[in-house]
C-alpha cells in the first residue's frame, strides 16, 4: 500500500513536471514559418538535401528552448496564478511540482535547446539564445517586463521577430533579413499580446481585481488597451507596406485577407474564455484557421511568382 502511494506520487510529479514544459505551446512555432517561407523566396539556393534535417532539428531546438521558458514561467507566476480562477489548477500552484528540480529542468532544457541549434548553425544559437534570454528579462525579477504596463507587451512580442529569425537562419542565406519586415513582424505580436491583454482583463476583473493577479493591470484599462491594439495594427502594416513596396509589390493583394484576420483575431477577444486567451487553443476556431491558410496560400504564390500587369499599373498610377 505504501509503496503504490510513492508510486502515485511519483507519476503525479513526473505528470507536473511534463505539463510545465507545455509541449502543447509549441505550436506557436508556426510563427517561425515565414522566416523559413520568405528566405527561400529569397534565397531559393537555400533550398539543399540537409535543408528539411536543418528546419526539423531547428523546430526542436525552438521547442525546448520556448519549453525552458515556459518552466521559469510556471515557477516564478505560480504565487499569482493561485489567485486566478482557472490557472490556479495549472501544476506548480497546486502542488504536483518541485521547485528545485524545477529550476534544473530549466537550465537543462536550455543547454540541450542551444546544443541541438549548433548542429544548424552558429546564428542559430544566437538567435535562439536571444529567445531564452528574453524570456528572463520577462519573468525574473529585477527586470520582469511582465509586470510593467506597455513593456510586457513589447518584451513577449519580441519573441516574434525572433522566431522568424530563427526560420531566416535554418536556411540561412547570405544575407539579413529587411528591417521593415521585422519591425512589421514585431509590431503584429505587439497586436496579438495586447490582445490578449484585453481579454484577460475583462475576464479575470468578473471573479478578483485584475491588479491582483498581474501588476501591469494597476495601470491598463479597457480603453488604453483597446487604443494600444490600434497603434499597433498600424504600425504592422505600415511597415509591413515598406516592406511590399521595396521588396514585392504583388503582396498588396494579400492585404484584405490580412486586414480581415485581424479582424477575426480582435472579434476573439470579446469572447468568455476565448482562445485570445490561450493562442495555443486557436486551432479551435476553424473560421480562422481556414482564412490563415488560404492567407498563407495567397502570399506564397506571391511571394514566388511576378505580375507584371498589376506592378505596371500600380506603379503608373502612383506616379500619376
Amino acid at each position: 500500500m505504501e509503496s503504490e502511494i510513492k508510486f502515485q506520487a511519483r507519476s503525479k510529479l513526473i505528470k507536473g513536471h511534463l505539463q510545465i514544459c507545455r509541449f502543447d505551446h509549441w505550436i506557436k512555432n508556426v510563427f517561425i514559418l515565414p522566416g523559413i517561407l520568405v528566405a527561400l523566396s529569397l534565397y531559393p539556393q537555400g533550398i539543399n538535401f540537409g535543408l528539411i534535417n536543418d528546419i526539423l532539428i531547428g523546430l526542436f531546438a525552438s521547442g525546448l528552448i520556448a519549453s525552458s521558458n515556459y518552466v521559469i514561467n510556471e515557477v516564478l507566476d505560480a504565487p499569482f496564478d493561485a489567485l486566478h480562477p482557472t490557472k490556479k489548477n495549472r501544476p506548480t500552484p497546486s502542488g504536483q511540482v518541485n521547485i528545485k528540480l524545477a529550476y534544473l529542468q530549466w537550465i537543462a532544457l536550455m543547454i540541450v535547446g542551444l546544443a541541438l541549434a549548433s548542429l544548424v548553425s552558429r546564428n542559430l544559437v544566437y538567435v535562439l539564445a536571444a529567445l531564452w534570454l528574453m524570456g528572463c528579462i520577462y519573468n525574473i525579477a529585477p527586470i520582469r517586463a511582465k509586470d510593467i504596463s506597455y513593456i510586457d507587451v513589447l518584451v513577449e512580442a519580441i519573441n516574434n521577430p525572433i522566431r522568424f529569425l530563427a526560420g531566416w537562419f535554418m536556411v540561412s542565406p547570405p544575407f539579413v533579413p529587411p528591417t521593415s519586415l521585422l519591425i512589421s513582424y514585431w509590431m503584429i505580436g505587439c497586436y496579438l499580446m495586447a490582445i490578449k491583454r484585453f481579454a484577460e482583463m475583462r475576464d479575470i476583473s468578473k471573479s478578483i481585481s485584475a491588479k491582483q493577479y498581474r501588476k501591469s493591470f494597476a495601470f491598463y484599462t479597457e480603453q488604453n488597451l483597446l487604443v494600444s491594439i490600434m497603434f499597433y495594427a498600424a504600425s504592422s502594416m505600415l511597415f509591413f507596406g515598406a516592406f511590399v513596396m521595396r521588396y514585392k509589390l504583388e503582396l498588396i493583394l494579400s492585404f484584405p485577407v490580412i486586414a480581415l484576420i485581424m479582424a477575426m483575431y480582435l472579434n476573439l477577444a470579446f469572447k468568455n474564455d476565448g482562445s485570445a486567451q490561450a493562442p495555443e487553443k486557436l486551432w479551435r476556431e476553424k473560421p480562422l484557421i481556414l482564412v490563415c491558410f488560404i492567407c498563407l496560400m495567397l502570399m506564397i504564390f506571391l511571394m514566388n511568382y511576378s505580375l507584371p500587369s498589376f506592378t505596371s499599373f500600380f506603379q503608373q498610377s502612383v506616379l500619376r
